[in-house]
């Protein structure tokens, strides 16, 4: 997978977690956390690398706080419109 994208998980209606998922091998898998903000916890492969970031309560994140935790592991940042569908939700 080479384009990050989103998922969203909904309960009852409204977003219950999120999933950021940064570019990756095929299969590759979590090997490590870190919390970097309050509902987000990044995901890291075996070599230490970041392949994805936790929204673990989406309802309090803010467009802010996910690009500084994108920068925190020297990813891009993303513009307004790539999160709408969670912060709308």
């Amino acid at each position: 997978m080479s384009e990050p994208f989103l998922e969203i998980t909904f309960l009852h209606g409204r977003p219950f977690a999120a999933y950021f998922y940064l570019p990756r091998r095929v299969g590759e898998k979590s090997y490590r956390t870190r919390m970097v903000e309050p509902g987000l916890v990044i995901d890291f492969n075996r070599a230490g690398r970041a392949i994805g970031i936790e929204i673990t309560a989406p309802g309090e994140l803010t467009f802010t706080q996910f690009n500084r935790a994108l920068r925190h592991v020297g990813a891009a940042p993303i513009k307004r419109a790539e999160l709408a569908p969670l912060l709308a939700a």
